[in-house]
């Protein structure tokens, strides 16, 4: 019967964490909505940059390239926090990790390459 207690136990302690979960962020919402200042004219509802008024539409097309740059920065910045443990803890995890890492990163290069050759990574 004790193992029944323990059961429903981690079940109470998931629920309440979904419960803080969803009611932390709309508590904080609700409040910052009340304590606020609202007071909407129609200066405010303007797009605004650099303290210029705008000209022209403000839906803009943008390369794709761009955004496949930023992907490809993201995928080598998410390389180097798997790297970087690694290279700490080397000593201790000894050849076969070596092994590990060396497969990484040749699927990483292989990665590079079908990119370069794609000519993703040539710039405008």
């Amino acid at each position: 019967m004790d193992f029944f207690n323990v059961y429903q136990n981690n079940y109470l302690v998931v629920t309440a964490f979904i419960l803080i979960g969803i009611l932390l962020p709309v508590i904080a919402l609700t409040v910052g909505r009340l304590l606020r200042p609202h007071n909407p004219y129609e200066a405010k509802r303007i797009t605004y940059e650099s303290g210029n008024d705008p000209v022209g539409d403000s839906w803009v097309r943008f390369n794709v390239r761009y955004y496949v740059i930023a992907l490809l920065f993201v995928l080598f910045d998410v390389e180097a926090v798997f790297i970087i443990p690694w290279a700490v803890a080397y000593e201790k995890l000894g050849f076969f990790a070596l092994i590990e890492m060396l497969i990484f990163v040749i699927f990483l290069l292989l990665g590079l390459v079908y990119a370069w050759k794609k000519k993703v990574l040539k710039w405008i």
